[in-house]
């Protein structure tokens, strides 16, 4: 019977790793071809897709890496991001506090609006927004993009931290209330230091959803000036679209801050989502 069991475990580990091999395989290998394809010129993509370059071209990373074409844009994109963790962490703490802390009539009924939000496609609302960030002169203004996003980054934010807020034992709550600590003195000092994970968790999510916003920027921003990375790259491979290396090599740099920023910011990505499930057992 063990060795029936075993076996099944055994089977079930062999599945496992096939899969995760094969999107492994999925994810890496695009990459790959991308990065090598931009030290190559465009004859030997055409005749060596897939080997590597022979010689080897670095004038299509160093000329992106000197142009305006991608420092100009990734400045932008920092500013949007940055711009919304800000609002986003700012107002969502807040708002997941009271929920999580306050008992108050209609408590349930006003998170289960915002929770709604997590299912509300942003498609959807790009017109209306759009009109209403006209009416509001928000249009060419780094406002326009940073709110909205801010706004639809609210639903996941509140939730999290929410979660997180109410594993807080009442105890500590007390006990702060006796040593003369108000309400916003105990979410200031004692609540958010407790909260670093959820936090750091919440900002990387509100992040790289800004970093990867194409359309939004696009509707918003007619100004040059105020391209950010996405509608860069989307730029760069309209005036070299027959310059297949040059573009690849845009690609992949313009790749490169999200994935440093990640691999720093993994650990508490992670470690906030699983302090969040721990908290709803």
């Amino acid at each position: 019977m063990s060795v029936l069991v075993g076996s099944k475990s055994r089977g079930k580990s062999v599945v496992l790793h096939v899969i995760s091999i094969t999107v492994a395989a999925f994810i890496v290998v695009p990459i790959l071809f991308g990065v090598l394809g931009g030290f190559k010129t465009n004859g030997q993509l055409s005749s060596n897709p897939i080997g590597l370059p022979k010689p080897w071209i670095f004038g299509n990373y160093t000329e992106i890496l000197t142009s305006e074409n991608f420092w100009i844009p990734l400045r932008n994109s920092l500013i949007m991001g940055l711009g919304t963790v800000v609002v986003v962490v700012g107002a969502g703490a807040g708002a997941a506090y009271v929920f999580a802390r306050f008992a108050f009539r209609g408590r349930e009924f006003f998170f289960t609006i915002f929770a709604i939000g997590l299912m509300f496609p942003f498609a959807v609302a790009i017109l209306p927004l759009f009109i209403l960030l006209r009416q509001m002169d928000l249009l060419d203004n780094p406002l326009g993009v940073i709110l909205p996003q801010a706004a639809f980054g609210l639903p996941i934010t509140i939730i999290v931290l929410r979660s997180f807020f109410r594993q807080i034992p009442v105890e500590v709550e007390e006990a702060a209330t006796i040593d003369g600590c108000s309400a916003w003195g105990f979410f200031w000092r004692i609540l958010l230091p407790m909260a670093r994970s959820a936090i750091a968790t919440v900002s990387v999510l509100a992040i790289v959803a800004s970093w990867n916003n194409f359309f939004l920027p696009l509707v918003v921003f007619t100004d040059q000036k105020w391209r950010t990375l996405p509608m860069g790259v989307q730029q760069f491979q309209s005036q070299y679209s027959t310059d297949v290396a040059k573009v690849l090599a845009y690609v992949v740099i313009a790749m490169v801050p999200a994935l440093i920023f990640y691999a720093f910011a993994e650990r508490q990505l992670i470690g906030g989502l699983t302090a969040s499930d721990s908290s709803k057992g």
